[in-house]
């Protein structure tokens, strides 16, 4: 009887601990009552009734990589959603482009389970669908462009991508927050080509910006010996101008010094007649003596002219011997000092 009590007593224990879940943070849990839906147990401690309450177990697919790199997956069997943002590697497949080209393609996709009852009841496996749908709606979005575009759209890509898997998974309580393509790879013979073509771009604009500087170098040179030219030429007119000026100053100054030549020759002359009319002392007529010594100078030169072989006296000589005259009287009458 006591063994009956205490095996009674363990199998109640048992019911109860049967009863008992905790779910951890960021988890939940959907139960069922004989088939039907009861309720989603969230993050905390919780009781069911055994046997008549009991999770409901949903099929899950995960993604291992092996030895040898490449990703495996496989399915499993659980109980419990996570409803933190998950990744999913999406792998490698070949897409056609609109021009026809084969290229090979993969991507990462996150999402997060918003809704854990839509996740289990409105899709049978949730990340095989996910992966399934990524699949097709990257072979439309890649089939509308062609090679070039999908080499160089990536971002664009990826907002078509996201834009049509959140619509799509979202009766399912997903989430899809981005997706990123990993790498897109063409095929060898188009990847040699677009290294040819790559390299002849960089040929062409190494060519185009080598003439461009032959011409700018041509341009520079031109503009230089122009305005050296420029520069001589004003040099050349300044010099000319101050030579011109040099020369005008100086005979400015030589006519100047002339001037003043003559001017201090006729002061001197005329001190010297003064002198010899007041040495002369008493003699009013000294008009009569300059004209005297004038006419005598000139007669002078006259006769000291090579050619000169005739003398000629002047018509009015009578008046110039009076003045001479005048001199002699004036020099009689002076003092002997």
């Amino acid at each position: 009887m006591l063994i009956l009590l205490l095996i009674i007593a363990v199998l109640v224990i048992l019911y109860f601990i049967a009863g008992i879940k905790i779910i951890q943070q960021e988890e939940a849990m959907i139960i069922e009552r004989l088939g039907v839906f009861e309720k989603v147990l969230y993050a905390g401690l919780h009781i069911i009734v055994p046997f008549f309450e009991y999770p409901r177990k949903i099929q899950w697919k995960y993604s291992q990589k092996g030895p040898d790199g490449r990703s495996y997956s496989y399915f499993s069997e659980r109980t419990l959603i996570d409803l933190r943002e998950s990744v999913m590697d999406i792998p490698r497949q070949n897409v056609i482009t609109k021009d026809n080209v084969s290229i090979s393609i993969n991507a990462l996709i996150y999402f997060q389970i918003m809704d854990a009852k839509s996740a289990v009841y409105q899709i049978q496996n949730l990340p095989e669908a996910i992966e399934k749908l990524t699949l097709t709606t990257m072979r439309n979005v890649i089939g509308e462009m062609n090679l070039d575009e999908t080499l160089a759209s990536r971002d664009t890509i990826n907002a078509k991508l996201r834009a049509t898997l959140d619509e799509a998974s979202n009766k399912w309580g997903v989430k899809v927050n981005r997706i990123e393509l990993q790498d897109i790879t063409p095929p060898a013979d188009v990847q040699a080509s677009m290294e040819k073509q790559v390299k002849a771009e960089r040929e062409k604009r190494a060519a185009i910006y080598e003439a461009e500087g032959l011409k700018q170098a041509a341009i520079l040179k031109a503009e230089g010996e122009k305005t050296a030219a420029i520069n001589k030429a004003e040099g050349q007119k300044q010099s000319s101008i101050l030579n011109a000026e040099g020369e005008k100053e100086a005979a400015r100054l030589v006519a100047e010094g002339q001037a003043a030549a003559r001017i201090k020759q006729a002061e001197a002359e005329a001190t010297a007649i003064q002198k010899t009319i007041e040495a002369i002392a008493g003699n009013g007529q000294p008009d009569k003596y300059l004209i005297a010594v004038r006419y005598l100078d000139t007669l002078k030169q006259m006769v000291e002219g090579e050619n000169n072989k005739v003398v000629y006296m002047p018509y009015e000589a009578t008046g110039i011997l009076s003045s001479v005259d005048g001199i002699k009287q004036m020099l009689d009458s002076a003092p002997k000092s």
